[in-house]
């Protein structure tokens, strides 16, 4: 087959950035990303999808003890920054298990909900507010609170929280029927 009849068939689904071929939003929308060793489906919401992966048990044990999982069910669309399990095993020594506890409930809901941004935030999104921002942009959180956005290479987003600790996204766009999850390697934390 010659690439004069390849390339009108996959323009729809592929772009070229830079020389790197990329697909574009319609088809990243309707595909399944493989986080935690499982495939999270667009078809199903947040907390369906990941109480599937294996790197978030940590963060569904903590949705779970916070009593957010009928909220994470809801229509949204919610933007999730979700911490693997690793991230959470970087705190302090006994700070999740102390944050489990039910006496800390309402500190493990702060903590949970400023990784949650209203909206559906994917990478070009975020992109857009950062190139709109100078550099960075402000992102108001669930609870109440801010995360800034910012560049760190042509496709590397990293989200600082109030204390100033820095978390990368590593794995981008997981569509959700109720918003979009971006995988991001460091708990944050509110002011």
């Amino acid at each position: 087959m010659s690439l004069r009849k390849i390339i009108p068939a996959t323009l729809g689904a592929v772009l070229l950035v830079g020389g790197v071929a990329v697909a574009s939003a319609s088809t990243m929308a309707d595909s399944t990303v493989i986080v935690g060793g499982q495939p999270m489906f667009p078809s199903k919401d947040i907390v369906d999808n990941a109480v599937n992966s294996a790197d978030h048990t940590t963060l569904v044990a903590a949705v779970k003890a916070a009593g957010l999982v009928d909220t994470l069910k809801t229509k949204g669309p919610f933007t999730v920054f979700a911490p693997t399990n690793e991230a959470f095993a970087e705190l302090p020594a006994g700070t999740v298990p102390s944050l489990l506890k039910p006496e800390n409930k309402a500190m493990l809901t702060k903590v949970l909900t400023y990784h949650v941004v209203p909206g559906r935030l994917d990478f070009a999104a975020l992109q857009k507010l950062i190139v709109a921002g100078h550099g960075s942009a402000t992102l108001k959180t669930v609870a109440g609170e801010t995360l800034t956005v910012m560049m760190n290479g042509p496709h590397n987003i990293e989200v600082a929280d109030a204390k100033g600790h820095v978390a990368h996204i590593t794995t981008y766009d997981v569509t959700q029927s109720n918003g979009v999850i971006q995988v991001i390697d460091k708990v944050l934390l509110p002011g």
